[in-house]
């Protein structure tokens, strides 16, 4: 279970917001899945420092909030895909804005390396 799923003082919208996609994995799980890395091993080598156990609490989290959708083939061996949900397009943009922000700042800051 989350620490912080219903911690919300004074009925913040940003700390509803966070408590959703907040946290260091989540928005680039995101990002991911939304340009097609969608199965687990996908993420998984495209953020190698994320642990398989931390990978997969994190897409129950999401798919939990009903942000992301888990199909299941019926294939051998299964394989699995994720989606971003209706509701989790609507997050998306802030997603966008968020790697926008980033990468204006490390190229400010110089540390951008492409």
């Amino acid at each position: 279970m989350r620490k912080n799923k219903d911690f919300n003082p004074n009925q913040c919208p940003v700390t509803h917001c966070l408590n959703l996609i907040g946290g260091k994995w989540k928005p680039i799980i995101l990002y991911l899945i939304q340009h097609q890395c969608n199965r687990f091993g996908l993420l998984q080598r495209a953020i190698p420092v994320i642990s398989k156990q931390m990978l997969t609490q994190q897409l129950r989290e999401l798919e939990e909030d009903g942000i992301i959708e888990r199909k299941i083939f019926a294939e051998i061996p299964p394989r699995v895909e994720y989606s971003i949900s209706r509701y989790g397009e609507t997050l998306l943009p802030v997603v966008q804005q968020m790697r926008e922000w980033g990468l204006k700042d490390m190229i400010e800051k110089g540390i951008y390396t492409q």
